[in-house]
């Protein structure tokens, strides 16, 4: 390709931080969307993905390669997440299931789990010229621009919201529930940071669940410690389902727990779904747990729950020695979103929202 900036170029990175910025800058907040951050890259025929490590994506999403390829200019690059729609929100899940060796499981995905691109950043413009010296606020204005012309009414692109208002951010932060990963806030006054995390921050919903222990896996290189608590929650059946698992703990910690759950040892352990099931991404050592009798509970911080799990290792926050297992319930931690994420589309350069 003969942009001005290469497939090897960084995307921005953010800023883990506990609340939404309000000094120090003029920010700039988007919703952070909960998929495959993406760099599309156009140059005459010429379409490729990059994923934020660099990774080539365009074998998995040849419905965007199309779509990009029926855009009605031939140079440009534009930065956006990859998402795939599910009723009102987003499935992580079925992004994940696109990254698959088989070309005919993938072509026969893109037509049922088709994917779109939100794009919220614009690098280089529809004359190829690179944008990424210019601030924010000036590649926003030139993006709007640009979707108007080129993206509107396009089922495969949407041009994601942006406010300078910190309350409407808020929202986002606390109306959505599961349905976005966060609220992102980025300097409007600078260009474009590759590859660092000077310019733009993110901020997460932390919440809490309480789990039962309903097993436990062995810590791979310390012998007769505990490497991980294996958690679960009851469905409306009454199953014990494997929902995530939490292993932040320090080596006293770790004995400790091994005099705990050594007693309980006792299967099945999950009634449900249980760690090991069947699965493609299942290994060896995945298997290789231990299960307890449903007696301990633990409350533990996440920031996502999608497809039945956390996303994400969940932090150890106390035991809870008051609750009783059968409490522990799906429910809690299966939100109604208030907002559809994808009404925060609506409008904005896609017929996705309707």
């Amino acid at each position: 390709m003969a942009l001005p900036i290469g497939t090897s170029f960084e995307p921005m990175n953010a800023l883990l931080v506990p609340d939404l910025p309000t000094a120090g800058g003029d920010w700039q907040y988007e919703p952070k969307w909960d998929g495959f951050r993406c760099l599309a890259f156009r140059d005459g025929n010429s379409v490729d993905l990059r994923s934020k490590s660099g990774q080539p994506l365009a074998r998995y999403f040849p419905e965007i390669v199309a779509a990009l390829l029926d855009v009605g200019t031939t140079r440009f690059v534009l930065d956006g997440e990859l998402v795939i729609p599910e009723g009102v929100g987003l499935s992580f899940d079925a992004l994940l299931q696109r990254i698959h060796p088989s070309a005919s499981r993938i072509t026969k995905l893109s037509t049922q789990t088709p994917a779109v691109l939100i794009v919220f950043d614009f690098l280089v413009d529809d004359r190829g010229k690179s944008l990424v010296e210019a601030p924010l606020r000036e590649r926003r204005e030139r993006l709007e621009a640009f979707a108007a012309r080129y993206l509107t009414n396009h089922d495969r692109f949407a041009l994601s919201p942006a406010t300078a208002h910190r309350a409407t951010a808020r929202r986002w932060l606390s109306g959505v529930g599961g349905a976005l990963d966060g609220v992102i806030a980025k300097r409007a006054n600078l260009p474009y940071q590759s590859g660092n995390r000077e310019g733009m921050v993110k901020v997460k919903q932390l919440r809490t669940a309480d789990c039962v222990v309903g097993g436990f896996r062995y810590a791979s290189k310390q012998k007769g410690l505990v490497g991980s608590l294996l958690l679960g929650l009851y469905d409306k059946q009454g199953l014990l389902n494997h929902v995530g698992f939490c292993s932040s703990f320090k080596t006293e910690e770790r004995k400790k727990l091994a005099a705990i759950v050594g007693p309980l040892i006792n299967p099945p352990g999950f009634t449900g779904q249980a760690p090991g099931g069947p699965s493609r991404w299942s290994t060896e050592r995945s298997t290789e747990w231990q299960p307890l009798a449903p007696k301990l509970v633990v409350e533990v911080q996440y920031d996502h729950f999608t497809g039945g799990r956390f996303r994400h290792g969940t932090r150890f926050l106390r035991w809870r020695p008051d609750k009783a297992p059968r409490q522990c319930l799906e429910s809690q931690v299966i939100r109604e979103s208030t907002v559809s994420s994808l009404r925060l589309l609506s409008g904005r350069g896609s017929k996705l929202a309707g």
